[in-house]
């Protein structure tokens, strides 16, 4: 991945940290559903590749979303944790666990036809709606 540092990264009561050697600056936005009722809000997240190490492992409960992905979350204080795509093992990452060390820089937004009209962020982004994700998933498949 190109725009990549390495990272540390940890839950709210820090039982659960991960560790990557490429975690991407660049912070994507989705919107859709699943997500917002994951985190509350829209998941304002980094891909941190297939090379993930999660230490606190104990504390991870990983829950089956889908066909295509799973989601892990701390056990001990409820943290959203990850989400990984089964077929290729790559980890997205709520930005927050990694802190405000990084130059992170928000520029993309996915899912964005599921967007609610009662929010909007000012960032000039790439926007793509749940039809183009798949598209470009499939694509690399």
């Amino acid at each position: 991945m190109a725009n990549t540092v390495s990272a540390t990264g940890k839950c709210l009561c820090g039982s659960v940290e991960l560790s990557t050697e490429a975690v991407s600056l660049n912070v994507g936005a989705c919107h859709c559903s699943t997500c917002r009722t994951w985190v509350g809000g829209p998941l304002l997240a980094v891909d941190c590749g297939s090379d993930v190490k999660i230490s606190g492992q104990a504390s991870v409960s990983v829950f089956n979303s889908s066909e295509w992905a799973e989601r892990g979350f701390c056990s001990n204080c409820g943290s959203s944790v990850f989400y990984r795509l089964k077929h290729n093992n790559q980890y997205i990452v709520p930005v927050g666990l990694f802190g405000n060390d990084y130059a992170f820089d928000f520029d993309h937004q996915i899912f964005i036809d599921e967007k609610p009209t009662y929010y909007c962020f000012a960032n000039k982004t790439r926007d793509m709606t749940g039809k183009e994700v798949f598209e470009q998933a499939q694509s690399t498949l």
